[in-house]
């Protein structure tokens, strides 16, 4: 399993009680938001917003919910006036952090980042300190059932797909980011079962520190998404099985 499923699977698993589905709601209904924002208003004509509504109907948030917060955007209502902006910054071990948040009150957000990074033996860093170290790509999950992982990976590269990586539970497909919801469409079309497609940022080298600074790592991320500003943390962190088994 690659460092991002095991990744998305400590999440996964930190995130079932229902305080965390409540706040995993409110985060969702936020990237809606600036996902009508970001163009017209209609799942239809607005691809990045398609992608938001299908990784939220995704988390079985309520289809009113979902409405809700488009038509918050539509009508111009209040409170719909929030930002996307990453932060850059290192953890334990010296990895790199990408910290996705969406926010309507900026200094808020960078102070409770800077003070959960401090705690956590990270450092806030500048504007590029780190962008470098990742590829902006469109990420899909498909879980395989009965099908042969490398048919699979054969089937994602003939619809547009720029790299696979194929496990045994899951297959990992990365995109261009232009190329994200076409690449989605094609493997539905081949009747694949498509769990997840959405944005990522996508280390070009994974560094594995060791065990002890990799869980702190981990935790200090965790702490980050708890913030209610941000969205998900991003890291070119390499989770061995070691580790992912303490964890899991």
């Amino acid at each position: 399993m690659s460092g991002h499923s095991k990744w998305s699977t400590i999440k996964r698993a930190k995130g079932a009680t229902d305080a965390k589905r409540g706040q995993l709601f409110t985060k969702l209904a936020r990237e809606i938001m600036v996902a009508a924002k970001s163009g017209i208003p209609d799942p239809d004509s607005n691809v990045r917003l398609r992608i938001a509504v299908q990784k939220a109907r995704a988390e079985n948030m309520p289809k009113d919910n979902i409405d809700r917060a488009i038509e918050r955007v539509a009508g111009g209502g209040e409170n719909t006036n929030i930002d996307e902006l990453y932060y850059e910054g290192y953890g334990p071990g010296g990895i790199a952090l990408m910290i996705q948040a969406m926010t309507d009150n900026r200094n808020r957000t960078v102070g409770e980042v800077r003070a959960v990074l401090t705690r956590g033996g990270g450092t806030l860093g500048e504007n590029g300190s780190v962008a470098w170290m990742f590829d902006h790509v469109g990420h899909i999950v498909v879980q395989p059932g009965a099908l042969d992982p490398d048919e699979i990976a054969l089937i994602a590269i003939d619809v547009g797909a720029s790299d696979v990586q194929t496990e045994d539970d899951s297959v990992e497909i990365f995109t261009e980011m232009h190329d994200l919801h076409k690449v989605q469409e094609g493997l539905l079309a081949a009747g694949l079962d498509v769990t997840s497609a959405e944005p990522a940022m996508r280390p070009k080298t994974p560094m594995t520190p060791e065990p002890d600074a990799a869980v702190k790592a981990i935790r200090l991320m965790e702490r980050l998404e708890d913030l209610d500003d941000v969205q998900t943390v991003f890291s070119n962190l390499e989770i061995s099985d070691e580790v992912f088994a303490q964890l899991a």
